[in-house]
């Protein structure tokens, strides 16, 4: 389906919902609450949790429906349901980036005066990392910095709308099998004069440049050597996001332009805001440039714009790259023997980020993960049910079963507690890494700017054009678009 085709569609069918009038509330003893899901372990297991140990505490017989979409069509599923005016859904759990585009369409419901009459809420909301509350709550989006000198939420003059469902920070995966090996770490010292990074605290310390190193270091073709055993086929040293579908690029190449002082359009401080001389200043082409520099040290097929978040999880649990940039939500499967040749090789440690002059190490980042929502057709009743089911969701409890069973918490009571660290191998990471994410745009027009923005990236990671001659095209797509929609003066 076409962006700008969906986005006129969304937008003319606000008339559509708006006309059609909410169905028969359901009995107060007997609610379903139907929610549209990503069909991936975190929805998996809130489904399988809630069925086993949710008690209404208004008494009522309450069943969680979840629709389990799997992720490539979710958002076109999403949307055709939204936009039909069917009502199919009384939750969705919802990209941060879409929350423009569905809010403006009038389908997802302003939370702010639930969240301003219920002490409950509010307590879950002061407790949140302010970056989900950012990233998947605001509408218009407030940035980090803007919520603290607001105040506590609920704050005056901001919109909520989300809780997360799932918090997400990328990570490193790595092979702690040949990162470790004494061989290795002598021959990458005499080379590099430097250390291979064996330890947690090694990532701390791993910066870009060393990234490089570490790629063009493992670079093995079949025969050579690798940790004193023969390769039957070639090695690669690391690979991270380069795909042309959805934000596969997106996602890390903002990363390299943050880190280094440059910024994307910054809705935050629209009309003022400019996306020419900012996306394609001097300081953003240069860090493109390194982002593009890596890839020649990646399996093949990150030069083919291929390289989306499941290829890479895949090429590492094959066994055929060393180190890996992804998204803790995929790091289950890596410990499955089952499904992973490194399963017990494993070891996850903080995303590498660009070295200061003092010394320290940038790793801002774009964060992942969902939040959910509640839509705007729902009675009374349910939609009382289904904050009651977000309160049961967001407790301590429920969350540390949740992160033991491969999720995460974005509750920072929980990810504070002593055994947090302990109960997956990426959690240390995870807390490191999301005090370091912020979000891209939430306006309606999200959708045509990251569809241009990915084929001009795409074109810069198959070597058609430069870094430069992609950015000043995503530039100038986007001084027009955001003109015209009256969002740059």
């Amino acid at each position: 389906m076409k962006t700008r085709n969906l986005i006129s569609g969304l937008m003319g069918a606000t008339v559509l919902a708006a006309g059609i009038g909410a169905g028969p509330a359901p009995a107060a003893d007997n609610i379903t609450i139907t929610m549209a899901a990503p069909d991936w372990p975190p929805t998996r297991f809130m489904k399988e949790h809630f069925d086993a140990t949710y008690q209404s505490p208004a008494g009522h017989n309450t069943t969680l429906d979840m629709d389990f979409i799997p992720w490539p069509s979710f958002y076109e599923r999403v949307a055709a349901s939204l936009t039909s005016g069917e009502q199919k859904y009384q939750m969705i759990v919802t990209d941060s980036q879409w929350l423009g585009a569905f809010v403006e369409g009038g389908y997802y419901m302003n939370l702010t005066d639930k969240i301003k009459d219920d002490p409950e809420l509010q307590a879950i909301m002061k407790d949140l990392h302010p970056a989900l509350v950012s990233a998947y709550s605001t509408y218009p989006h407030k940035t980090r910095a803007q919520l603290e000198e607001l105040g506590e939420p609920p704050a005056e003059g901001v919109n909520y709308y989300g809780f997360p469902q799932f918090p997400d920070t990328y990570v490193t995966f790595y092979r702690q099998d040949i990162f470790c090996d004494e061989g290795e770490m002598a021959a990458f010292q005499e080379r590099y004069g430097t250390n291979l990074p064996c330890t947690y605290e090694d990532w701390q310390d791993t910066d870009w440049t060393k990234w490089g190193q570490i790629g063009e270091f493992f670079q093995r073709d079949a025969g050579e050597m690798l940790a004193g055993e023969e390769l039957a086929e070639p090695f690669y040293g690391i690979a991270y996001q380069a795909g042309k579908g959805y934000d596969f690029s997106t996602m890390q190449i903002n990363a390299f332009i943050w880190q280094k002082g440059g910024d994307i359009w910054d809705e935050s401080k629209a009309p003022e805001a400019q996306a020419e001389g900012v996306v394609n200043s001097d300081v953003a082409v240069e860090a493109f440039e390194e982002y593009l520099s890596y890839l020649q040290y990646m399996p093949p097929v990150a030069q083919t714009g291929q390289m989306d978040i499941f290829v890479i999880q895949d090429l590492y649990m094959q066994g055929k790259v060393g180190a890996i940039i992804d998204w803790v939500g995929l790091g289950e499967p890596v410990l499955d023997p089952n499904a992973s040749t490194v399963s017990d090789k494993s070891a996850f440690g903080p995303a590498p980020g660009t070295r200061k002059a003092d010394g320290s190490i940038d790793r801002t980042g774009n964060i992942g993960g969902q939040p959910f929502v509640l839509t705007t057709w729902n009675s009374d009743e349910v939609v009382d049910e289904a904050l009651n089911v977000v309160k049961w969701w967001l407790s301590p409890e429920v969350q540390l079963e949740a992160v033991k069973n491969g999720g995460q918490s974005g509750l920072m009571s929980v990810m504070a507690m002593p055994e947090y660290n302990d109960l997956r191998p990426w959690n240390r990471a995870h807390v490191e890494m999301i005090d370091w994410q912020k979000d891209v745009w939430h306006i309606p027009d999200f959708f045509e700017m990251l569809t241009q923005q990915q084929e001009e990236f795409d074109k810069a990671i198959t070597g058609q054009i430069s870094a430069r001659e992609a950015l000043d095209e995503v530039a100038e797509f986007q001084q027009e678009l955001l003109e015209d929609a009256g969002l740059i003066e």
